[in-house]
């Protein structure tokens, strides 16, 4: 199998609240302390709900949000959040702008956690098929300069 990543190698998720939410109750010191904050949830397309995960050394924290709102759309999510409802979580890139902007403020930065990326699996180098050949180049042209085509 050849695996070429289709997003940045590594990832994480974040969480986030707005400057008048931070100012009106306060900011958790630990991932424990969000039980009693207003999370915005996320919903899965299976009805799933997601649960937030926090780690800092070997300590994992797991949170079921409890909040005002769950929506399974993330612009939802990030609005409700600069809006003041309360903390999201989700992917950095997601939430990078808002944060780098001001309109949301870093939450517990020093339990988020990081991941590898998603990759394109296909299963040889021979024969590929045209469409597949073309996005493969795609995502090699737009990704890291360092990575070399597989082909």
């Amino acid at each position: 199998m050849i695996a070429v990543p289709i997003c940045p190698r590594v990832q994480r998720f974040v969480a986030a609240a707005a400057p008048s939410y931070v100012a009106a109750r306060g900011i958790p010191q630990h991932p424990h302390e969000l039980v009693s904050h207003a999370c915005i949830g996320h919903r899965f397309d299976s009805g799933a709900l997601a649960t937030w995960e926090f780690r800092q050394g070997d300590e994992v924290v797991r949170i079921e949000p409890n909040g005002p709102m769950i929506a399974s759309v993330i612009e939802l999510q990030r609005g409700a959040a600069i809006e003041g409802l309360g903390i999201v979580y989700s992917f950095d890139e997601f939430l990078r702008p808002a944060i780098e902007s001001g309109a949301l403020i870093p939450v517990l930065p020093e339990w988020w956690q990081s991941f590898s990326g998603p990759f394109l699996y296909y299963p040889s180098r021979t024969y590929m098929p045209g469409p597949l050949r073309a996005f493969v180049d795609f995502i090699l042209a737009a990704g890291d300069s360092t990575m070399q085509s597989p082909v």
